[in-house]
């Protein structure tokens, strides 16, 4: 469902949010080593989440990526419609375009049950809330 895009997006959004108050930022290429995934791909979200304001970005000697204290509070549906678009939990799941109740394809009814669950998902956690347990090691980003 969700693009691969849209996935190391999470993953870098969860990281940044793991050095919030350390006072230091992250680049594109620290990013990309953490989570196990091309600097250009990396590049690439990061511009766009920063044109979001899902992130934030510095520029000079000291500069690179991070997260505002009020951003850390935002639900990663966010970050979710910033890279793949708020249409992608309205989409049907064998990507017909005219699927709908009225003309339902064979998964219609099944596949929006679970969709509706994941948008439920992304809509109710927050990035800190998913960035507690990669910082207490019960969780991680790359695998």
């Amino acid at each position: 469902m969700l693009s691969y895009t849209c996935k190391i997006a999470i993953k870098a959004v969860i990281y940044l949010a793991s050095k919030y108050g350390t006072g230091s930022n992250a680049g594109i290429k620290e990013i990309a080593e953490y989570i196990a995934a091309s600097e250009h791909t990396v590049g690439k979200m990061l511009q766009t989440l920063v044109k979001q304001q899902v992130i934030n970005s510095m520029k000079g000697p000291s500069g690179g990526f991070y997260i505002s204290e009020e951003q850390l509070k935002q639900p990663i549906i966010n970050i979710v419609e910033a890279i793949d678009g708020a249409g992608i939990f309205k989409e049907c799941g064998l990507g017909l375009s005219k699927c709908s109740s009225a003309h339902p394809c064979p998964i219609h009814n099944e596949y929006m049950v679970a969709r509706n669950l994941i948008e439920k998902l992304f809509a109710t956690n927050k990035v800190d809330e998913l960035c507690r347990p990669v910082n207490s090691g019960l969780a991680y980003l790359i695998g």
